[in-house]
């Protein structure tokens, strides 16, 4: 059974930085592409940041580039993003997530709010 569990969401204010993790299992973590999602309030989930399962490429969308640093570790099967300088407009919930043989799985989502 594929799972996937979020965690390390919380309160922060303007400026400040939080590191969120993800933990995989019930498929072959290094063989996929990972990511992350987020929903704010009133919004549709949109994607992020991912990284291949190749040579680790990396992609951002415009609003965090340069702010957000998306790694895995293929050994424990693990996903972080580092968010820093957080904006109010980040505010939401973030999900990762992984497309297995063409069917999308999301973990429950944990959220993280920025405070102006």
């Amino acid at each position: 059974e594929v799972q996937l569990q979020a965690f390390g969401g919380g309160l922060v204010q303007a400026g400040g930085y939080l590191r969120l993790s993800c933990t995989f299992s019930g498929f072959t973590f290094d063989d996929y592409s990972i990511g992350w999602y987020r929903q704010a309030p009133g919004k549709e989930r949109e994607g992020v940041s991912c990284i291949s399962s190749g040579d680790g490429s990396t992609y951002y969308i415009d609003s965090v580039q340069g702010r957000f640093t998306i790694s895995r570790d293929n050994a424990k099967n693990t996903l972080e993003l580092q968010m820093d300088r957080l904006e109010p407009e980040d505010t939401g919930v973030y999900y990762c997530m992984s497309t297995i043989d063409g069917t999308p799985y999301f973990g429950q989502g944990t959220l993280v709010t920025v405070s102006s």
